[in-house]
């Protein structure tokens, strides 16, 4: 079975459930040891551009105190891809879930992480579409993640490494993703909705890995991104809520930028 290099082997915790939210059942590109990460370039007008370093409240509103995800019950049994049968229902709830996250360009927010082992950390996420995100979690965590559009970077400032990964081999694609049509995608093997949330599972097998899931969960009031959970290969999940989210932001391109030219792969 292919396994991830340094970060699921770290000593911090955070590395483990970072891997397995982000990267757990992704084929590494590149292990490269690099120097630590300069922070990211500040925007020239703060008031236009969100940097990495800019601490403020993430929306134009109150700032809301950070959630308690839901916990998917880990006995939980998802049906094999049966979209085919899906009610009219059904099918209405995933086409709004479509048409909202297609809609999506950029956002901003907060997030917290809740780890298979029931740990918790917190950070902010900035995302611009197609394929570029950004996590930064809190001190003191080392961790930050980087697409750029086609790889991800996880890099860990304290031991200064930086695994590198295909963004296609990731959930964040689906998330990242210019468009988005449940509809017609055939790794959704589930849709369910109640008061409170609709949820999509999708579901991906590779042949090395093993099955992997991404349940994305969509407020039924106000048709907002939630939380997504992600379930390795080997059944573990990690789940991941967001808030503060702001849509209107316009982000620093420099948050999105991965350097290699400068990173020295070491010799085998």
């Amino acid at each position: 079975m292919t396994q991830l290099p340094t970060h699921r082997g770290l000593r911090s915790g955070l590395a483990l459930l970072l891997a397995a939210s982000i990267a757990a059942f992704a084929t590494p590109a590149l292990s490269q040891n690099v120097p630590v990460p300069k922070p990211a370039p500040k925007a020239r007008d703060s008031g236009v551009q969100m940097s990495a370093q800019d601490k403020v409240p993430m929306t134009t509103g109150a700032t809301q105190t950070p959630p308690n995800p839901v916990i998917p019950n880990p006995n939980r049994n998802v049906p094999a891809n049966v979209f085919a049968t899906f009610d009219a229902n059904q099918k209405a709830q995933a086409a709004r879930v479509s048409s909202y996250l297609s809609s999506l360009q950029t956002l901003v927010g907060n997030f917290v992480q809740v780890g298979p082992d029931g740990s918790r950390t917190k950070g902010d996420f900035y995302i611009q579409k197609p394929g570029k995100v950004r996590f930064e979690y809190d001190d003191p965590s080392p961790i930050a993640i980087i697409a750029d559009g086609s790889s991800l970077a996880v890099r860990d400032r304290k031991l200064a490494t930086q695994d590198i990964y295909p963004l296609s081999q990731t959930p964040l694609r689906f998330l990242l993703s210019d468009r988005i049509d449940l509809l017609k995608d055939t790794n959704v093997v589930n849709v369910t909705a109640d008061d409170v949330y609709i949820s999509v599972t999708i579901e991906e097998k590779q042949a090395l890995i093993g099955t992997s899931r991404l349940m994305l969960m969509v407020g039924v009031k106000d048709g907002q991104l939630k939380q997504w959970t992600v379930t390795d290969p080997q059944g573990y999940d990690t789940t991941v809520a967001v808030y503060n989210l702001d849509s209107s932001k316009k982000v620093d391109p420099g948050l999105f930028k991965i350097d290699f030219t400068n990173y020295v792969t070491p010799a085998n």
